[in-house]
């Protein structure tokens, strides 16, 4: 008998710290970002890249994976969203909850949505709450939270980057910035640890 690989949909890929240890599949990223984009092929080029709008490609797509892992844009949710609120009035990105609520109506095969815990009550009770993260799936798993580098938040510099990368496992030599944020290091926070991305991905089937 043949064995055929399961078929996995990576949305808002970023570097694909979440996907660093996945194996036995065949993975599709969506990535916005070509910068960022260019980074993740050097880093996982037996992947299938997409540079393009995720949500879309989550809307039109879906069926043709067993599995997607989906982590929209973390900024307007986070407590640092409230902490600068007042030089940047924004609305929360709700782009989030369609794709949770989609995924779990529409969707036939497993998914995960990550996104760092809220400044406010979560819309959608999450699945599972494990470190900085919060996740919605329609499977029960359990992981371990990560031990983050000591003032993980506050690593802005060249240095940080470094020490980052290093804790992740992901290394490259250009910096990356992240919208209008001038932080080399702030695409690496945006990562889900290599670690935790395998738990989970290994409880999904």
């Amino acid at each position: 008998m043949k064995y055929t690989k399961r078929k996995v949909l990576n949305l808002y890929a970023g570097l694909g710290g979440n996907r660093q240890k996945w194996e036995n599949c065949e993975v599709t990223a969506v990535e916005m970002d070509p910068k960022i984009a260019a980074v993740y092929a050097r880093l996982h080029p037996e992947d299938t890249l997409i540079i393009g709008d995720a949500h879309q490609y989550l809307l039109d797509h879906h069926e043709e994976f067993d599995f997607v892992w989906s982590s929209p844009p973390c900024q307007t949710h986070s407590r640092m969203a409230k902490a600068t609120r007042h030089k940047l009035n924004r609305y929360s990105d709700m782009s989030l909850y369609q794709e949770i609520i989609f995924l779990d109506h529409f969707f036939k095969g497993q998914y995960v949505v990550e996104n760092v815990k809220p400044f406010y009550k979560p819309l959608v009770e999450p699945t599972q709450k494990v470190g900085r993260h919060v996740f919605w799936s329609n499977f029960e798993f359990k992981a371990d939270e990560i031990k983050q580098p000591k003032n993980f938040i506050n690593q802005a510099t060249v240095s940080g980057k470094k020490l980052l990368q290093d804790w992740l496992g992901i290394h490259y030599d250009e910096n990356i910035y992240y919208g209008n944020n001038h932080c080399p290091a702030q695409i690496l926070r945006n990562c889900v640890h290599p670690d935790l991305g395998l738990q989970i991905f290994n409880q999904a089937f």
